[in-house]
């Protein structure tokens, strides 16, 4: 068996939730940097089907660089319009041409991924209309011969020398701020229609208090005057705050929750738009400026500066190490239970295996971790939990594909 160069610590410290203060935030999918990373994404997985439909597996592809310029719009109560549309840049490098010669074919790489890019913008914001309120454009390039030939030489070598962080388990602090912004665009969505799709939520935890902040584009054309937007706002507080003590449970922890805290009523403004999301007017967006792949930001916790959305889900190790080290600390924390946290970095060595690291370090975080009677089993367990998932890249790569892990 090759060598995985795993490293496993106890580390003797108070792990995040312990901790007196917690800050967490999310960047919800109506968010500028949210629509970028979902539309790189999905680009990236409807070229990967057709690699697959066409050659049997995944060809070279990278579309992690998608842009988003902010339109101009003007919103009313009653209903609005846009002025200039948002314009959106699929941009990356792709396969675009098979073979030499009278042998080379080329393949639809920008009508796969505008259609996608459009099946899923119809699909997930009703408010906006696709074909007169954006601009859809794509640029797709060959890949360099560097890189494109670390691909062909093998679909498990690294494609750089970088590295994927995660962590487990989620803290109370992270799971409010998740499933805040999944209710308020999940169910909440059939009572209060005045909601739009760009939602961000920030935690802020000291000792057993919670302040949730939460920031809601809302719809001009489902609010008839200034009475109904702060109806409508205070119902989405209430429901919210509702939402956010189910999903405490048990914890004894006290929760504030605010909403639209940058309306100003004296000088007429209010978080008001025309299609519930600020990319209308005023706010870009950008590949990997938001959550990571477990769907939050999170400053008091070990993160990665790759962007994980539209990279290619066979070499790239901005994306396969980032979900691979959530799903090895996921596991590990499973079987760990408690109070301990687990933290996980992978490092690759450009042209390598992507099953063998460069390092693979594990820490077990918990008062007394690196004295704890459990820390043998743990670090066994710990390190063929990590060799195990090194050893099933193409289990990884698939869950990608198939849309079964988050990257943002």
């Amino acid at each position: 068996m090759a060598k995985k160069n795993i490293y496993v610590s106890g580390i003797n410290e108070i792990p995040v939730p312990k901790r007196n203060v917690e800050i967490v935030e999310r960047k919800g999918i109506g968010h500028p940097d949210s629509v970028a990373d979902a539309l790189a994404e999905e680009v990236s997985r409807a070229l990967s089907r057709m690699y697959i439909n066409e050659y049997g597996h995944v060809l070279h592809h990278n579309t992690d660089e998608t842009q988003i310029a902010a339109g101009e719009s003007a919103p009313k109560f009653g209903g609005g319009s846009v002025i200039d549309p948002s314009y959106i840049l699929l941009v990356g490098r792709t396969t675009t041409h098979v073979g030499e010669g009278k042998d080379c074919k080329s393949l639809p790489c920008k009508p796969v991924a505008l259609k996608a890019a459009r099946k899923y913008m119809k699909k997930t914001f009703p408010n906006l209309d696709t074909e007169s309120e954006v601009v859809l454009d794509a640029r797709f390039g060959m890949g360099s011969e560097d890189l494109t030939g670390v691909f062909k030489a093998s679909a498990n070598l690294a494609n750089d020398t970088s590295f994927g962080v995660g962590y487990a388990p989620y803290s109370v602090t992270d799971k409010l701020v998740l499933k805040t912004e999944e209710y308020i665009n999940g169910p909440l969505k059939k009572k209060l229609p005045e909601s739009g799709q760009d939602v961000k939520v920030m935690a802020s935890r000291v000792g057993n208090e919670v302040s949730l902040t939460v920031a809601c584009a809302m719809v001009d054309k489902y609010i008839d005057d200034l009475a109904a937007y702060k109806s409508a706002v205070e119902q989405l507080r209430d429901a919210a705050l509702d939402n956010a003590l189910k999903v405490m449970g048990s914890h004894k922890v006290d929760v504030k929750l605010q909403v639209n805290t940058g309306d100003d009523f004296k000088r007429k403004v209010y978080y008001l738009t025309c299609t519930g999301m600020s990319q209308e007017m005023g706010d870009d967006g950008s590949v990997g400026r938001g959550n990571r792949c477990n769907g939050l930001i999170t400053p008091f916790r070990p993160m990665s500066m790759e962007a994980t959305s539209g990279k290619n889900p066979i070499t790239h190790i901005g994306k396969i190490y980032n979900i691979m080290s959530k799903l090895i600390a996921d596991e590990i924390a499973k079987g760990i239970g408690g109070d301990a946290e687990v933290r996980v970095r992978l490092l690759s060595q450009i042209g390598k295996p992507v099953s063998e690291p460069l390092s693979a370090s594990i820490d077990i975080v918990a008062v007394g971790g690196d004295s704890d009677p459990r820390l043998p089993k743990w670090m066994y367990d710990a390190e063929a939990i990590t060799a195990n998932w090194l050893d099933d890249v193409d289990k990884v790569t698939e869950l990608i594909i198939d849309g079964k892990v988050k990257t943002f």
